[in-house]
């Protein structure tokens, strides 16, 4: 059995080490590139042409059921 010095020594270990591990992998200057470069690869940048072309497109078919409805709305209200 050892002495309270070495009791403490442990104790000591035993709550720095993690509080430690913790302190070093949770900075993001050491991971930031890397997970950025993979954000990157796995969600691009949208293209800007693109989803002007997609949000037109939504809303032309958007006008287009709305006058649907409308054009049966008419309908029923004439009945």
């Amino acid at each position: 059995m050892g002495t309270w010095h070495l009791e403490v020594m442990k104790m000591a270990l035993y709550m720095t080490f993690p509080v430690g591990l913790f302190y070093y992998f949770n900075r993001p200057e050491i991971f930031e590139e890397h997970v950025t470069k993979k954000r990157r690869e796995i969600m691009p940048l949208p293209n800007i042409e693109a989803m002007e072309y997609y949000k037109k497109a939504i809303e032309e078919a958007r006008k287009r059921k709305e006058v649907k409805w409308e054009d049966e709305l008419a309908k029923l209200d004439n009945k």
